[in-house]
């Protein structure tokens, strides 16, 4: 792993800083989905000033399902701007902040190829990347578009959700610095694409200590099958 005490660049100095292009939050809300009630966080919007990161999330923001999209492996989920505008592009529809339901909206970093584990610095707060966002049928309740979840998913532009390391403050237009990044190289793509399509793949995030226990299980019983 690299040493924290010498921190990396984040991106070539030729290229734009990393940063923190908005912060995201929502209170939970119940919408109708065929024909019936459910209740979602996924209708986040952005906000002004620096906000405290603590315990599970952001301050001002809640999750409705932390099983599923929330909870201290899922506290913060970071979306980045050159993947919405690949969207906006593919759909011929401007996506904008907050449109997939990330708390963090990022620019310069590459988060598709963000390593598991990890730390990135932002403010006084310092996070660890934990695991991809696999899309479920609200993110299509979202965008009004069914659909959407499944070209989410065969994008493998999955975002990275983020573990609260040290809590802290944050702002938009904060840099993100990136403290340590662990060895095995296994990206957040890399287990989104595991999961999602290769199950050949599986194998390689037994070398991952920083997935929860629950991404190791589903290794062993795929090596098992």
């Amino acid at each position: 792993m690299a040493d924290p005490s010498e921190p990396l660049s984040a991106s070539a100095a030729s290229k734009p800083p990393c940063l923190v292009l908005s912060i995201n939050v929502s209170a939970a809300r119940t919408v109708l989905s065929r024909s019936r009630q459910v209740t979602t966080g996924i209708y986040k919007k952005p906000i002004v000033g620096r906000v405290r990161v603590r315990g599970v999330n952001i301050e001002g923001d809640e999750q409705a399902d932390r099983e599923n999209h929330g909870g201290p492996h899922k506290a913060v989920y970071a979306y980045a701007d050159e993947d919405y505008e690949w969207f906006s592009t593919q759909y011929s529809r401007r996506f904008v902040p907050g449109d997939f339901g990330e708390n963090l909206t990022t620019r310069g970093i590459d988060l598709t190829h963000a390593v598991i584990g990890e730390h990135w610095k932002i403010g006084s707060v310092e996070l660890e990347v934990s695991e991809p966002r696999i899309p479920c049928y609200k993110l299509g309740l979202k965008v009004n578009d069914p659909a959407f979840p499944a070209a989410f998913a065969k994008a493998l532009r999955p975002g990275a959700y983020l573990r609260i390391i040290k809590e802290g403050e944050l702002a938009a237009f904060d840099s993100i610095q990136i403290l340590s990044r662990p060895d095995h190289g296994v990206t957040v793509s890399d287990v989104a694409n595991a999961y999602l399509f290769d199950h050949r793949l599986f194998p390689r995030l037994l070398e991952v200590p920083q997935l929860r226990s629950e991404w190791h299980d589903r290794a062993r019983k795929a090596g098992a099958a």
